[in-house]
């Protein structure tokens, strides 16, 4: 029996690498003959440098960056010499993990940092540049990422505006000028696992604009200040790319990047697995194990264990799930080829508790999935799965 094991990263608990080892580790537990392939997975979101260097190869680069409240920070890249390919998550510079629940701050947080990165990639020597946007603690329409670039934004008295979510609508002019030459030379993907539009009830203030601090009463506001950037952005470039897919990713950092770096979008995992050969590993395996922190509904909209499972229904082979969190009704999930979901908790706990244990929890919650596949082996009338 071959498995490929495809997981995403369990959030703030283990890494795309660790689930993936964890899970095979359980499954070796009970059946040693079993053979895995493991194909750690991500969206465009955290994960997808390690993902990346994992099938490339490469190196993990420091610089010091800011974060989304302008402090310093230590920020990597990832760095693929043979193709002087940068990989970089916009989580690791502009992301909410650096800030404190209890200290976001969406008016004044930037995607400075991220720029910053971006810059240092390029004095790399990048010749491409993979940029994943997931996780981002702004709604700045990437004005903070582009003015680290040398991008400047000006008000009507030509003072100089900071690129941040509640800025936006003092910006009477951008001046191009200063762009570093070299950031629209370099061909940029964007990775991300959101295809909404800038604006309207699915874009980038009105869905995701609460989870990085905007409060309801303040939404109608940060939206019209985010039309009024769209406004000047679209006079300046003479194109109008609001409505692009993925343009409200990243709180409009798909937009920014869009339209001044002329960057291409790319949905996160498709890359990922692009990449990997995923596809044909699929497809020659016996059964697909897939995951992530947490599933529910939702997760039919661009997640990767659905994905994945879409990927192993194609090939006619069976996928099945382990996570941290099941909540709902996921018969729709059973639909899209995933045949079963499997909680790793195993006793009463915290929520912390779980994430703390997280690699230990996976690691036993495969090995009972093997044992449950051995007693289907055996009442098949094949035997011990891992002797098939």
């Amino acid at each position: 029996m071959h498995v490929v094991i495809a997981p995403d990263s369990f959030k703030g608990s283990a890494t795309a690498t660790q689930v993936a080892r964890a899970i095979a580790d359980g499954l070796h537990r009970i059946a040693p003959d079993v053979s895995t392939t493991l194909v750690p997975m991500a969206d465009g979101g955290e994960g997808t440098v390690e993902a990346v260097l994992g099938i490339l190869g490469g190196t993990a680069v420091e610089a010091t960056v800011r974060d989304p409240l302008d402090r310093p920070v230590r920020a990597t890249f990832g760095w693929v010499e043979d193709r002087r390919l940068a990989v970089i998550e916009m989580a690791a510079a502009s992301g909410l993990p650096l800030l404190a629940p209890d200290h976001l701050d969406p008016g004044e947080a930037s995607s400075y940092g991220t720029g910053e990165l971006i810059r240092a990639a390029l004095d790399q020597g990048a010749e491409s540049i993979i940029l994943g946007i997931g996780g981002s603690a702004t709604v700045d329409g990437g004005s903070g990422l582009l003015a680290a670039l040398g991008i400047r934004f000006l008000d009507a008295d030509g003072n100089e505006v900071r690129g941040a979510g509640g800025h936006l609508g003092r910006i009477a002019r951008i001046d191009v000028a200063g762009l570093d030459g070299r950031a629209r030379a370099v061909p940029i993907t964007l990775a991300s696992d959101v295809s909404s539009p800038l604006l309207g009830p699915t874009g980038a203030i009105h869905v995701f604009g609460p989870q990085k601090g905007v409060a309801a009463d303040a939404l109608d506001a940060f939206e019209a200040g985010m039309a009024h950037f769209a406004d000047v952005v679209v006079r300046t470039i003479g194109a109008d790319r609001r409505d692009e897919p993925g343009s409200g990713a990243a709180g409009g950092m798909g937009f920014g990047v869009r339209c001044f770096l002329d960057a291409r979008y790319r949905d996160g995992f498709s890359l990922i697995a692009e990449l990997s050969g995923l596809v044909s590993l699929i497809s020659a395996a016996d059964l697909v194990i897939t995951g992530e922190g947490r599933l529910d509904a939702q997760s039919l909209v661009g997640k990767v264990p659905v994905s994945v499972a879409r990927m192993a229904k194609a090939a006619g082979v069976p996928a099945l799930a382990l996570a941290g969190q099941v909540e709902g009704d996921l018969a729709a999930l059973r639909a899209e080829g995933l045949a079963a979901v499997m909680p790793i908790v195993d006793r009463p706990m915290t929520l912390q508790d779980a994430m703390d244990d997280g690699v230990t929890l996976i690691e036993r919650a495969a090995a009972r999935l093997m044992a449950i596949l051995e007693v289907g082996g055996l009442l098949a009338g094949k035997g011990p799965v891992h002797n098939a």
